[in-house]
């Protein structure tokens, strides 16, 4: 006798292996699950610009801002701007994300859309507002949005933010959808920096 369909589809469930383990890009060690949420940390490398999973022995190696390493370690700074930030710049969008990439020697300004990360050609000097020269290099982002509080993050949040609304984008401004996932986005910001 034959199973049926239903009971078919159920142990084809049951049987289903689960998903590999999120690892160390360094030393492969399973991470626990969170992200930048708290689950495990990151790490740049500075010439790829890649972003890479750490456990924590191995993001402790790469604390130190001043050594000269190819890696360096996120930190999980969240700091509220109070003073409006996008009016003093010359930021022709709604949403952006600045950055001081140390291999530039400058401010780079990314902008969030349905292709991921758009990078501006501006050139934004460091004193073009107080907040970006307190930014550590390649690990640090401020993240502005017009008619909003802005916040100090960390990088990794940033393209969080960009991974959110590449599911989501509609359109040209990305659409109701888009919006919905920016305005819970900054809500958690708000609540984290209170």
């Amino acid at each position: 006798m034959t199973d049926s369909p239903l009971s078919t589809l159920r142990r084809i469930a049951r049987s289903r292996p689960e998903p590999p383990a999120e690892r160390c890009d360094m030393c492969a060690t399973p991470l626990a699950s969170g992200g930048s949420d708290g689950g495990h940390s990151h790490l740049v490398d500075l010439e790829t610009r890649r972003l890479m999973c750490a456990c924590r022995p191995c993001y402790l190696l790469f604390t130190d801002d001043g050594a000269h390493l190819r890696y360096r370690a996120v930190p999980d700074r969240y700091v509220a701007l109070t003073e409006p930030v996008l009016d003093d710049l010359p930021i022709p969008v709604g949403l952006a994300f600045l950055f001081r990439n140390s291999a530039l020697d400058r401010i780079v300004a990314c902008y969030p859309g349905p292709a991921g990360a758009t990078e501006s050609e501006l050139d934004l000097p460091t004193a073009a507002h107080p907040a970006l020269a307190t930014l550590r290099p390649d690990v640090e982002a401020l993240l502005i949005r017009r008619g909003a509080p802005s916040y100090l993050v960390p990088i990794d949040v940033c393209y969080e933010l960009v991974g959110r609304l590449r599911t989501v984008w509609r359109g040209f401004d990305g659409g109701r959808e888009a919006h919905e996932v920016i305005d819970a986005f900054f809500d958690r910001l708000r609540e984290r920096t209170s």
